[in-house]
C-alpha cells in the first residue's frame, strides 16, 4: 500500500488534483453557506460575516487552492485558510459525535458532514507543506480566529448546536477556543517541520 500512498503523496501539487480539490471545496462552500442562510438571516448585518464559520474555512482554502494554480502564494491567506479549514473541520466531528454521545439522533445529514468536515482537517494538515509562513501571517490569522470565538460565543453568534448541547453553551465555547490554539499550533509545526526537511 506504500506506493499508492506516494502516488497520492505526489498527486496533491498536480494541477489536476488541485483543479478537483477547488471544484469539490467551492461545491462545498456553497453548500456551506445555504446551510446557514436560516441563521445568517436572523443576525445583525454586522456580524454576519462571522457567522458562517465553516463555509468560511473551506471558502478561504478554496482561494488558496486557486492561487496554487496561479503559481503564486500569499502567506496571510494561506495561514487563515489552513487553521480555520482545520479547526472548523475537527469542531463539527466532535460536535456531532457529542450529539450522540449525548443522546442526539444518528441521521445521514450527519454522517455526510462529519466525512466533508474530516476532509476539511486532512486538507489542511497535507498542503500546510506548501505553505510560506512566518511568524506575521501566522499571528494575523490566530488573531483572527481567537477573535471569531469570543463573537462566537460572547455575541453568542456561534453555529447553531444540536439541542442536547444547548446546555453545555459554556463548555462548547471553552473547548472551541482551545481548538482554535490546538489548530494554531498543528498547522505551523506541520508547516515547520516540512519545511525544515526542504533545506
Amino acid at each position: 500500500m506504500s506506493w499508492l500512498w506516494e502516488w497520492f503523496w505526489q498527486s496533491l501539487g498536480k494541477r489536476w488534483f488541485l483543479w478537483t480539490l477547488f471544484v469539490v471545496n467551492l461545491l462545498g462552500t456553497i453548500y456551506g453557506f445555504v446551510w446557514y442562510s436560516n441563521q445568517l438571516a436572523a443576525t445583525p448585518g454586522y456580524l454576519r460575516p462571522f457567522v458562517p464559520d465553516s463555509p468560511t474555512g473551506s471558502g478561504l482554502f478554496t482561494i488558496v487552492l486557486f492561487t496554487y494554480l496561479m503559481g503564486r502564494h500569499i502567506p496571510v491567506l494561506e495561514a487563515l485558510a489552513g487553521i480555520t479549514n482545520f479547526k472548523y473541520g475537527v469542531w463539527a466531528v466532535g460536535i456531532i459525535v457529542a450529539g450522540w454521545l449525548l443522546g442526539d439522533e444518528v441521521s445521514g445529514t450527519d454522517i455526510m458532514l462529519m466525512i466533508s468536515h474530516a476532509g476539511m482537517a486532512a486538507e489542511s494538515v497535507l498542503y500546510a507543506r506548501f505553505f510560506k509562513l512566518s511568524w506575521l501571517p501566522v499571528g494575523i490569522a490566530a488573531l483572527w480566529t481567537l477573535n471569531n470565538d469570543f463573537l462566537d460565543y460572547v455575541m453568542a453568534i456561534h453555529p447553531w448546536l444540536p439541542a442536547v448541547l444547548d446546555p453545555y453553551e459554556g463548555i462548547v465555547g471553552l473547548c472551541t477556543v482551545l481548538l482554535s490554539l490546538i489548530s494554531i499550533a498543528v498547522i505551523w509545526f506541520t508547516y515547520a517541520r516540512f519545511s525544515r526537511n526542504k533545506v
